[in-house]
């Protein structure tokens, strides 16, 4: 789910990845996959069995930022307000030097991979400094601090956190910003004077995800097909706020439209050197390099890309992200040709390359999709695409396929992808035959496709 100069298309990941946040975390952040599982399910066992408003049930926490532009990082305080003991327990991956001085009240215990908290009855506070530079390669970084501005995401600086709680407490949490002089704060929340209001409905320990922006910042505001979209960035960096707002207010309809689980907020965030040229999306965020063109002259759009992919809002499963990547590649050429932003015969030259460059490709299926193998990807989905019109006698296309699939609301893999397409047309789609996708053959018995 990002994007290398000249193509939108992903090379590897590290630290900064794409969304969602639960599926890839930053490489020298927070290391395993155990953690994404702890996070995804903050509320334990014990803490099952149907929300609850009661005022009695809620914890507040206060999450402050300084940022230290010296320091090259951020010193960040969570503090704690209760009754009841609600919070009991806080555990946080201990992700090394990017995370040090940790310190609070209560007891609090570093070891065996973790950092551990345990808090008061009625509360406290715990501290650390978190480091924000992040180098992606030798010449760049994917998250940085400045005198002037700094770019990165809540999760470089807040590590994702499993919970020990009274059944049936939720937190309430707030996010603010001790900012120098002149400087503002952008996030993908709601908020004013540096103060934002965290909330998600899907867990009951809210912490801050997606990108975010700090400094002397331009920033513009526009309502697209009922989404609030926001493009912030650093002045000085010659960012192209509104050009970026004149694409959307195109291509942003007709990615809503074919994608249905698009957030109603959108938070661009861009700044020029020395971050990374590329894009990165995150949840209802993304970052965008000042320098990226909006249209390339192979006819893709990173900043497209990665829209889909805020838009897509799926995670992927075992082997399954060559499918995340080709869909947000796939879809950004769709939302341009759709809005009439380029012509067929554009689209065909655009596929033609991702054909001629993903031909060599040996494995589709693995780990992470490289840009060749989304190249490859793009091609694949592009014949899926016309198999599921013609089987359907043009009644159905891979629209229909996107909406199962969100519905069926589990990880992407292959299998998921095939399940998704036969309950949209009622058949075996040959496209997605093993002998088509080098590197995906199923081993299972269980698992081959049934082709009645």
């Amino acid at each position: 789910m990002n994007s290398i100069p000249g193509m939108a298309i992903a090379p590897p990941f590290g630290r900064g990845s794409h969304w969602p946040a639960t599926t890839r975390l930053p490489g020298n952040l927070f290391a395993t996959a155990a953690l994404i599982m702890l996070a995804a399910c903050s509320a334990p066992a014990s803490e099952s069995g149907g929300d609850t408003t009661d005022a009695r049930h809620i914890y507040r926490l206060g999450l402050t930022v300084r940022p230290d532009p010296a320091a090259h990082g951020a010193m960040v305080e969570l503090r704690l307000q209760q009754s009841s003991r609600l919070l009991r327990e806080v555990r946080m991956r201990d992700p090394g030097s990017a995370i040090r001085d940790v310190a609070g009240d209560g007891i609090v215990s570093i070891g065996d991979g973790w950092i551990t908290w345990q808090p008061s009855a009625d509360g406290g506070t715990l501290r650390w400094f978190a480091e924000i530079n992040s180098k992606r390669n030798d010449n760049a970084f994917d998250a940085y601090i400045d005198n002037d501005w700094a770019v990165f995401r809540a999760e470089d600086i807040i590590p994702r956190a499993a919970t020990r709680t009274l059944k049936g407490a939720r937190s309430e949490t707030t996010l603010s910003f001790q900012l120098p002089p002149g400087w503002s704060a952008v996030t993908q929340y709601f908020g004013r004077d540096h103060r934002f209001a965290i909330d998600n409905p899907e867990r009951r320990f809210d912490l801050p995800s997606g990108w975010i922006v700090l400094g002397n910042l331009g920033v513009r505001n526009e309502i697209i097909a009922g989404i609030r979209v926001k493009v912030a960035g650093p002045v000085g960096h010659a960012v192209r706020r509104m050009d970026m707002l004149a694409l959307l207010q195109w291509t942003l309809p007709e990615l809503s439209r074919a994608l249905p689980n698009f957030p109603e907020r959108l938070t661009i965030v861009t700044a020029g050197d020395p971050m990374w040229r590329g894009g990165l999306s995150a949840p209802q965020s993304l970052f965008i390099h000042a320098a990226r063109p909006l249209l390339s002259e192979n006819g893709t759009s990173t900043l497209l890309h990665e829209v889909a992919h805020v838009g897509l809002g799926l995670g992927a499963g075992n082997g399954g992200d060559w499918i995340i990547e080709g869909l947000a590649e796939y879809y950004s050429l769709q939302a341009l040709l759709r809005s009439g932003t380029i012509s067929e015969k554009r689209l065909g030259s655009a596929l033609d390359m991702q054909a001629r460059w993903g031909a060599s490709v040996g494995s589709l299926c693995g780990e992470i999709s490289s840009g060749k193998t989304t190249a490859r990807a793009v091609t694949i989905l592009a014949r899926l695409d016309a198999e599921i019109i013609a089987t359907s006698n043009h009644r159905r296309n891979l629209d229909d396929v996107i909406g199962a699939l969100i519905s069926a609301g589990q990880k992407l893999n292959l299998q998921a992808l095939r399940d998704a397409v036969r309950s949209v047309t009622g058949k075996h789609p040959v496209t997605l035959d093993d002998d088509e996708l080098p590197g995906c053959e199923t081993t299972d018995a269980a698992q081959r496709p049934n082709r009645a």
